[in-house]
């Protein structure tokens, strides 16, 4: 995005209220997320973030409940729950609630899906990568966050960590070098 010239700067402040209003607002439409944030920190002032992570949770049970049949249908169905879950950040900036999100996503599908994943082969590939990915992504955003949550977090991580180090997606995790177990 090209940067302003100072010179159209300085007329945009000098332009009267009214009409810098209305060209506001008409620019804030065309962005779907900018306007989703100012909803939620304007109109709802930050109080409906439980809300949201509740709807994200109810997603990740509907979309782990479809049972797919091949280990790339539960990769999409993942990469389509992790889209909301970035889409939850950038609105709310919410993030423990990406980290909760993320490890109730990917313990849930190993939960319903973990047949799919049993062993590595052709088919389990990059559904295993993206998993171990994913799961390293999860362990560095954890220790981001106040030590006093890792506690919290610790039953959720270690459950996917035994998941991931028994499955399709072991390969992986070594390479990643993620822990067999997560230490508080």
């Amino acid at each position: 995005m090209p940067a302003l010239d100072s010179d159209l700067k300085k007329a945009i402040v000098r332009m009267p209220g009214v009409e810098k209003d209305k060209l506001l607002l008409r620019l804030i439409t065309k962005d779907a997320v900018l306007t989703e944030r100012l909803q939620f920190e304007l109109v709802e002032e930050k109080k409906t973030i439980d809300e949201r992570r509740l709807l994200i949770r109810e997603f990740i049970d509907r979309t782990s409940n479809l049972h797919a049949d091949t280990p790339g249908w539960l990769m999409m169905d993942m990469r389509t729950v992790s889209g909301y879950i970035s889409r939850h950040l950038k609105v709310t900036k919410d993030k423990y609630g990406e980290v909760e999100l993320m490890l109730y996503m990917l313990n849930t599908f190993y939960d319903h899906n973990a047949h799919l994943l049993k062993k590595y082969n052709s088919r389990s590939d990059k559904a295993a990568e993206y998993i171990a990915k994913r799961t390293d992504q999860v362990l560095k955003k954890t220790n981001k966050l106040d030590p006093d949550y890792h506690i919290e977090f610790a039953e959720e991580i270690n459950k996917l960590l035994q998941w991931v180090h028994q499955t399709a997606p072991a390969h992986y995790a070594r390479q990643l070098s993620l822990p067999k177990e997560w230490v508080v």
